[in-house]
């Protein structure tokens, strides 16, 4: 986490820039933080389902293997 002095010299630095710049550079971190709130959920769905994704696919592939397996008829979907 940032320290304070860190936080403190953003904002000196972004106080600096014109408003219009300002309120851009806003936007652009409203976004980023967005962005990365949204790989954080990601990451954690995905975290959550690993495991019975690897178990799925040792499944298929052991049904491959056997021949139990048939070819997807993207038709019928």
């Amino acid at each position: 986490m940032p320290t304070t002095a860190t936080m403190t010299t953003m904002i000196k630095m972004l106080e600096s820039l014109p408003e219009r710049i300002q309120e851009r550079v806003l936007d652009h971190l409203r976004e980023y933080i967005e962005d990365l709130r949204d790989e954080a959920k990601w990451n954690e769905s995905f975290s959550k389902t690993q495991k019975k994704l690897v178990n799925v696919a040792r499944q298929a592939r052991k049904e491959i293997t056997e021949g139990k397996a048939t070819t997807m008829d993207l038709k019928k979907l």
